[in-house]
């Protein structure tokens, strides 16, 4: 189940809750949607993580190409070397 639909199922079980008085159904929708709250935080970080790994990733492979060229291969001495 998506987590905006769960967000929005558990609305609506914490509205029915409230208009027969239940207290069990009310529990239950304010469960489910901070349920669905909680997996929109993770897939939001996920997607900074994969997005962060991606631009290291290309970094990392400029950076070796970089070093396969001879001006590639000076810059990197003279860094190492004071």
């Amino acid at each position: 189940m998506g987590t905006i639909t769960r967000m929005i199922k558990g609305k609506l079980k914490k509205t029915e809750g409230r208009v027969t008085g239940d207290k069990v159904r009310e529990t239950q929708g304010k469960v489910e949607e901070t349920a669905g709250r909680v997996g929109t935080k993770v897939k939001a970080g996920v997607a900074k993580a994969r997005a962060k790994a991606a631009t290291t990733k290309a970094k990392a492979k400029l950076g070796a190409k970089a070093l396969k060229t001879k001006a590639g291969r000076k810059a990197a001495a003279a860094k190492v070397m004071p």
